[in-house]
């Protein structure tokens, strides 16, 4: 199933990113620039470096000139994102275009690309809730509170798979059709932000 394998390349990221634990590494990406496993592995990348920035801006004590910069990367690795989840609903558009819609079919609250993402985060949490509940240093209540969270993750991780799955499978049987709206994000744009316009 799609989410299996999704999932499995979302994990693939985020271990080779706690190899060396740093925001500021190189990325290589495994995959060819063809396979929706390239976009998903740069999809995952992306939010496990800004799972790690939220972490870092964080600091109490961290320096105003330092904050002001990662913002700027939050800001920045937001768009990029975006774009990567756009790349992906625009992959199924493509391998669905000539699927025939059935005259009853439905649209879906979210395209698939936008379950994806959440997928993606979910494993995210996932990884960093498995190691709250495995820390050697942390109280037995602590761990057993990760670990009860950690089973509510795994739960959430199985009903949003079949979610996935199911929708895809009704796409692709013409049940449900995609119809991908742009993001249309305002604040990075200079003719759309009235603060970036005044200094042009």
């Amino acid at each position: 199933m799609f989410s299996s394998s999704a999932f499995a390349v979302f994990e693939e990221s985020i271990k080779k990113y706690h190899v060396l634990d740093d925001v500021d590494q190189a990325f290589e990406n495994p995959y060819d620039k063809d396979k929706i496993e390239h976009l998903l592995y740069r999809k995952n990348w992306i939010d496990t470096v800004q799972w790690h920035y939220e972490d870092i801006i964080r600091d109490p004590e961290i320096e105003p000139n330092a904050a002001l910069t990662l913002k700027r990367k939050i800001d920045a690795s937001n768009q990029d994102r975006t774009d990567l989840v756009e790349f992906i609903d625009s992959y199924f558009l493509k391998k669905y275009q000539t699927v025939e819609i059935k005259n009853n079919a439905t649209i879906n609250t979210e395209s698939p690309a936008w379950a994806i993402d959440r997928l993606s985060i979910l494993a995210l949490k996932i990884y960093h809730m498995q190691e709250e509940a495995n820390r050697m240093d942390a109280t037995p209540s602590h761990i057993e509170k990760c670990s009860t969270k950690l089973q509510v993750l795994l739960e959430q991780k199985k009903d949003l798979s079949i979610a996935i799955d199911q929708l895809l499978a009704d796409i692709e049987t013409g049940k449900k059709y995609m119809k991908v709206y742009k993001q249309m994000k305002m604040y990075n744009d200079e003719e759309l932000n009235p603060i970036l316009r005044g200094q042009k």
